[in-house]
């Protein structure tokens, strides 16, 4: 056996591995695990050079996967004022307000994780923050990252002043003729920023360095990052090659309506370009938006009379580029919030087909119809889907999603545990930075379904998991969906070292208290990128 660089005893480990579920210890050489056992059988394989922790009864698990997040987007896009949980508009104004104190006085005030259960009363419209910014520009950033909300300022300064058409499923919303300064998904959204100043690439390089500290130091090992372009594949080598890439990543390319076929042909050749903690291979597809703002695709329409369009004009075009993929042995990864969205997403998946040990997937699938629920099973399409979305739903049905949706529907909200009881396999995340990233949130929405800690707060509905099928989704479903389970989501000798330490096992821990779970130890590659003070 090779030189021994880390030794992990005095633990508690949940291996989640069949052949041995538990042990006290762990070795690691050149970032795979080559033992796994008691604690008198891993000190004898220490050497002079290894690092030997005792760790004291702590929890070690399979590393976390977050299945579906954005780091790029959400490190650029996360800036300005944290909106996420406020439904009041009054505290959105306070909240401007202060990040207008903070910023120049010409600096455009930004803000993210809005809610659109604040304008509830009011309406939507960007009057309405105008003097808490001060009269100046600003941009809040919805929580779903679909929809944004400028001031008028901002839109003088993009030169909106009317409705556009657009490729996509896109809309600025007018009130007789004119923008309310709502602008819903990104050819909308990306009119106004063109006109903001633009980050400097050591700027946005030190912006993304620096958020992937922040989800080691969560507990996360890898995730699933579901935004990527060529150039992202230079970003992830210098990331790597700076010693900066802290987690794993899986970058998917990120395939839009207005490309063409000559557009595909530029990514097919780079679907094996990998590093030793990142890789391709995955095209990444929206068929629809989202149901609070009506742009989620559905069968029949939401109560404002929406969600009868796809975000994707031509939905045969989508049916195309899935196949030019797939025939190329990508996996497709598809947006999919809405019944009729899903459904077409399984069709072009079922049309399509895939290359051995390609498993596709559909993200979010928000709702859908009871007969499409044994496909994801029958045929071998991942469910990934993030319970962090239901911290926005209130038991009563009276937030907006569940408005628009209608009873009947909401039966069927986000169905996580249908979908693994029917035999699907689940992978979870937290789409950040439309939820927080923190996987212990994610884990504890899981079982709850509904925020940790509002103990007297019913759940929405019963479809919640219990703690070891939370963790699996976290861990071996991450590893599944992504053709991994020979080297991660289990901590058995070859797996690849990368592990997530808690000071007690997240599996029993109260839900309700995971989130206040300390992280002792991130371990990825053998590399300890976080540790606890």
């Amino acid at each position: 056996m090779s030189t021994i660089d880390l030794a992990l005893v005095g633990a508690a480990v949940r291996t989640l591995d069949p052949d041995r579920p538990s042990a006290t210890a762990i070795a690691v050489s050149d970032g795979v695990i080559v033992a796994v056992g008691d604690d008198a059988e891993i000190r004898e394989l220490a050497g002079p050079a290894t690092e030997l922790l005792d760790l004291a009864g702590a929890a070690v698990v399979p590393g976390l996967i977050d299945s579906h997040l954005h780091p790029f987007l959400g490190a650029e896009g996360a800036r300005g004022a944290d909106l996420m949980g406020v439904t009041s508009l009054d505290e959105v104004r306070r909240r401007v307000a202060q990040e207008r104190a903070r910023c120049a006085p010409d600096e455009w005030v930004l803000g993210f994780g809005l809610d659109y259960n604040a304008f509830t009363e009011s309406g939507t419209s960007g009057e309405l923050i105008a003097d808490a910014a001060g009269g100046g520009p600003a941009l809040l950033t919805y929580v779903d990252f679909h929809t944004a909300l400028a001031t008028p300022r901002a839109l003088e300064l993009a030169g909106v002043d009317g409705a556009r058409r657009f490729e996509e499923h896109a809309e600025i919303v007018c009130v007789d003729g004119v923008p309310t300064g709502e602008l819903r998904e990104g050819a909308a959204m990306d009119l106004v920023r063109s006109a903001m100043p633009e980050l400097t690439a050591a700027q946005r390089y030190r912006l993304c360095a620096d958020q992937l500290r922040r989800f080691a130091a969560v507990g996360m090992t890898g995730a699933h990052a579901m935004d990527g372009s060529l150039e992202t594949l230079d970003l992830l080598r210098e990331l790597e090659g700076n010693g900066d890439l802290a987690i794993r990543l899986r970058t998917p390319f990120w395939i839009t309506p207005e490309m063409s076929r000559e557009d595909w042909e530029r990514f097919a050749p780079h679907r094996d370009e990998a590093g030793r903690r990142w890789r391709a291979g995955t095209a990444k597809f929206f068929i629809d938006g989202v149901i609070d703002s009506g742009t989620g695709w559905l069968y029949d329409a939401d109560s404002e009379g929406d969600g009868l369009s796809p975000f994707w004009p031509d939905p045969r075009h989508y049916r195309d580029g899935v196949r030019f993929f797939a025939e190329r042995g990508y996996q497709c990864a598809t947006h999919a919030t809405g019944d009729r969205g899903v459904r077409e997403a399984l069709d072009a998946y079922r049309e399509a087909g895939a290359a051995p040990g390609i498993r596709h997937r559909i993200e979010h699938i928000e709702t859908l119809q009871p007969q499409d629920l044994p496909r994801f099973a029958a045929e071998g399409v991942v469910a990934s889907m993030q319970a962090q979305h239901m911290a926005w739903l209130e038991p009563d049905r009276e937030d907006n999603w569940s408005r628009r949706l209608g009873a009947e529907r909401c039966e069927r909200a986000f169905p996580i545990r249908a979908l693994r009881e029917s035999g699907a396999a689940i992978a979870l995340g937290s789409d950040w930075p439309v939820a927080r990233f923190d996987p212990r949130e994610g884990l504890a929405c899981t079982r709850l379904r509904r925020p940790p800690g509002e103990r007297d707060r019913a759940p929405y509905d019963d479809q919640a998991l219990d703690g070891l099928a939370a963790l699996e989704g976290y861990t071996t479903g991450a590893a599944f969906v992504a053709g991994d389970e020979g080297r991660l989501g289990r901590i058995r000798p070859g797996a690849c070292a990368d592990l997530t330490v808690f000071a007690a096992d997240p599996v029993s821990c109260d839900a309700d208290d995971l989130v206040d779970l300390p992280v002792v130890l991130t371990v990825v590659d053998g590399e300890i990128v976080h540790r606890a003070a």
